[in-house]
Parts: structure tokens; sequence; C-alpha cells
């Protein structure tokens, strides 16, 4: 837990989904309409989309608060060594995006003194926003809905019949295919996913377990928070905190869950 009071981590959440929430309709104007392509060096995805999203959130978060450092996808850092330090994914899963399905989101974190004390997954094409930080709790709003909905991750589901979401299973395939088969052979049910719905699915208590893989601290910080406040456990894949300088493999769920996941990629960790 930081230093800051609960009051002044309340606003800075609420600060963060003023501002995810003003940048959504940027995607939305570029979603399922014809865009250019590119590949960047490592041969991921990215679009005018990306681009623009990411100049938003980093436009609005320069104007409300000019002395916070920023760590974008897009764009980079700047002011790593700030108190404060946004995370930023302008669009989590641009190959959702540019094949025109709805699981794409806007990852937006908060880092006081690097330790995470707000995160959000805006899901722009869903119309939903979930949100969740220390002492906070986790939330879920939809749109049309009175009032936001309190998440929390499943429990008394013991790990030989959870329901374990693998993000980038490919990936996992071709660098450990080990690690894979055990995780394959995990659970009640095994499911290959990708990017960062698996995170809100977790938090609210639909699934019981997120492996992933190949992450970079823009990707797995701003959700960190919400699945914490759910009441889940989140580390890389040999139980150790995240944090900006972590190796990408990342392994969430309830307690019991993700404590027999890394049992499982102990021998691969």
């Amino acid at each position: 837990m930081t230093g800051l009071t609960v009051d002044q981590r309340a606003g800075l959440a609420h600060a963060a989904r003023e501002i995810a929430t003003a940048a959504r309709e940027v995607p939305l104007r570029h979603f399922r309409r014809g865009f250019a392509v590119e590949a960047k060096a490592d041969e991921s995805p990215v679009t005018v989309a990306d681009r623009e999203t990411e100049a938003a959130i980093r436009a609005e978060i320069g104007r409300r608060y000019p002395g916070h450092g920023i760590l974008g996808e897009e764009f980079g850092r700047a002011g790593l060594d700030a108190e404060f330090v946004w995370v930023v994914d302008p669009i989590d899963g641009t190959k959702s995006f540019i094949s025109g399905h709805p699981m794409w989101g806007t990852l937006l974190g908060l880092l006081h003194m690097g330790e995470p004390v707000a995160g959000l997954v805006g899901m722009p094409a869903l119309g939903e926003l979930a949100w969740g930080g220390p002492g906070l709790g986790a939330w879920l709003a939809q749109d049309g809905a009175e009032a936001p909905t309190a998440l929390h991750v499943r429990e008394g589901v013991e790990p030989g019949a959870a329901f374990v979401a693998i993000n980038e299973a490919p990936r996992i395939l071709a660098a450990q295919p080990a690690a894979l088969g055990a995780l394959l052979a995990e659970g009640r049910y095994q499911r290959a996913t990708a990017d960062c719905y698996s995170y809100v699915q977790l938090a609210a208590g639909w699934i019981d377990g997120v492996v992933d893989y190949g992450l970079e601290p823009f990707d797995y910080l701003p959700v960190l928070p919400l699945v914490e406040a759910a009441g889940g456990v989140m580390t890389d894949w040999e139980g150790r905190p995240l944090r900006i300088g972590s190796d990408g493999r990342v392994v969430a769920g309830s307690p019991a869950v993700h404590a027999r996941l890394v049992e499982v990629l102990a021998p691969f960790a």
C-alpha cells in the first residue's frame, strides 16, 4: 500500500476513468472501417487508431497532471523518475481491432513511487469499463446500467475444477511447449485466449485463472490493480511481484488457483 490516502487514490482513479472515457471515441471512429495496418519492428501490427488514442490520452494526462510521467506503447517513456507514472496501452489487442473483433481494450494504469495504485480496462466496443485499486474495490460499469457492479474473483473453486484462460498459447507453444502441455492438463476447462479481457473475466469471477506470455509493462501493470482489488493474485511465473522490469510471463487467479498455477509453471519459470 502506498502512502496515499484512500481519498487521494479514489480521486486519481476517478480521473483515470474520465480520461479513458473521453478517449474511447477515438478508436471507435476507426473500428471496422478502412485504415492502414503497419508492422512494428517485432512484426506486431499498429494502426492510426493506436497512435491517435494514445496521443489523446497523453494530452489529457499532460493537461491535468503536467508533472506526471508516462509509459506508453506507441510513444515511449517520459519522466519515469516522477512520483506518479501513468502506463498506457491505447489498443490492447490490435489483431482483434484490425479483424473487426470487439475484444480489444484500452488500458490505463497509475503508479505511485513504482507501486500500482489504480488500473482500468476500457472495452469501447462492448460499452464496458472495469477498474480497481488498493482500498477502492473492483468495479464494472456497463453502458445503460444505472450503477457499476462490484467485482470479486470466484471463491471456493478447487484448482482441479478451475477454468483457466491461456493467453498467447501459440507463443508459449513456440517458446516453451512443455509449459503449454502442463497447463493444458490443469483445471477442468482450458481456453486459448488473448489480450486484456481475460483479466476482467477473472476479476468478475467468470473464470478462475489466467496465464500470459510475452507481455510488456503497459500490458500487465494496468490490470494488476483490478485483479488484486477483486481479491485475486497476479505475479510473474515465479510468484514474484510484477514491476516495470518483469519478464512479461504473467500468472493470475483466485488465491488457490494462482498458487497451483505457479506450482505447475515452476519448472519452466
